[in-house]
């Protein structure tokens, strides 16, 4: 999650739309099949996973974990700033080097995400135009290079991203679409701009940064596939036509997917601000995440109102029996998988539990 003071180059702001593999406040957050909340594959896949219950949401995460920063990765994050700040004097910009904060402090997203369902459900709906996560990805307004940036002038400001990001500059607000083995596979192949060459000297270049998980795709396939079967099991196809009838009761009508909910606002969000990917988008274009700052506040207002009324009876219908059913067969049959697949399991888990183990990359 969204933290105070964001590193720079570090925090990186990731928008999932997660049907079927991602959890959060849409989730009942009550567990009827194992004692310790998690899936059969969660302790092999890591904490970010779950088989999900067909829900869809957006989520921040924080590279390197959200757990407090060791010694080596604070030493890390002072060398990005430092190196990032060197290379922008030479471009000709003031860049001032920031200290990175030493204790995780609670921002307001991380309470927001922290709520029971049906509290978050109440207050934010699905997170989608009740939450600004363009102000997530600019960082803190207290953060002095924002501020430096918002003195110069349009011109200056598209130059001085460029000096920062290079080919990915997206500016202020922006996202930089990626995809993962389709993008460029060296650093001479594109312009990465003072911070991502700051980036690549003190953690590494591309595919050295983390675990390699290429010899995984198999795996990948097969979660996939998993992915499906527990959609399309008559259990939980049953019951996501009883949550159809249940929101259409509710005045919902038109909606057959459980994600449908979500999406039919997301749509809405989209043309009101002018965001979401365009479909011939490649690799590396910058996007700009949707907020509803410049947009008309009786028509935010009332974009607002629908979320939260359609997220709350969303809830409603997925707790009235979708979502215990959903989990029984995701349980079922991901304990299926475990069983037919556990050595892979095993080395994935191996693999990315030493993500963070420590290096000697900027770690003295």
């Amino acid at each position: 999650m969204n933290r105070s003071r964001k590193p720079v180059a570090l925090a990186v702001l990731t928008l999932l739309a997660v049907a079927g593999c991602g959890s959060g406040p849409a989730d009942t957050g009550k567990d009827t099949a194992a004692g310790d909340g998690k899936s059969p594959l969660a302790q092999y896949m890591g904490e970010m996973f779950s088989g999900g219950n067909g829900g869809v949401m957006m989520r921040a995460t924080r590279v390197g974990g959200s757990g407090q920063p060791t010694e080596q990765e604070l030493a890390k994050q002072r060398k990005v700033s430092e190196l990032t700040a060197a290379c922008m004097k030479k471009e000709g910009f003031e860049y001032v080097v920031t200290q990175p904060e030493t204790e995780q402090k609670k921002s307001k997203f991380d309470e927001a995400f922290d709520l029971p369902p049906d509290k978050f459900a109440s207050q934010y709906g699905y997170g989608i135009s009740t939450i600004d996560f363009a102000a997530m990805a600019t960082g803190d307004t207290d953060d002095p290079n924002q501020k430096l940036r918002s003195k110069l002038s349009p011109t200056a400001q598209k130059a001085y991203d460029k000096a920062l990001d290079g080919d990915m500059a997206g500016g202020q607000g922006g996202v930089v679409i990626s995809k993962p083995g389709s993008g460029p596979t060296n650093s001479n192949a594109q312009n990465s701009g003072c911070r991502g060459k700051a980036f690549e000297e003190t953690y590494g270049k591309p595919g050295e940064q983390g675990p390699d998980l290429n010899k995984f795709d198999s795996l990948f396939k097969d979660l996939e596939t998993l992915r499906k079967r527990i959609e399309s099991d008559p259990r939980v196809t049953e019951a996501a036509q009883k949550w159809s009838d249940c929101m259409a009761d509710a005045g919902h009508s038109g909606l057959r997917k459980v994600e449908d909910g979500r999406m039919k606002i997301n749509q809405r969000m989209d043309a009101l601000t002018g965001g979401g990917m365009p479909p011939s988008a490649k690799p590396g274009t910058a996007i700009k995440i949707p907020t509803l700052k410049d947009v008309d506040p009786a028509k935010a207002a009332a974009l607002r109102k629908d979320e939260i009324a359609m997220a709350i009876q969303d809830l409603k219908c997925r707790q009235a029996g979708y979502d215990d059913a959903y989990k029984k067969v995701q349980y079922e049959l991901e304990a299926e998988f475990v069983k037919d697949n556990k050595a892979q399991l095993e080395q994935y888990k191996e693999s990315t539990s030493n993500e963070n183990a420590p290096d000697d990359k900027g770690g003295k």
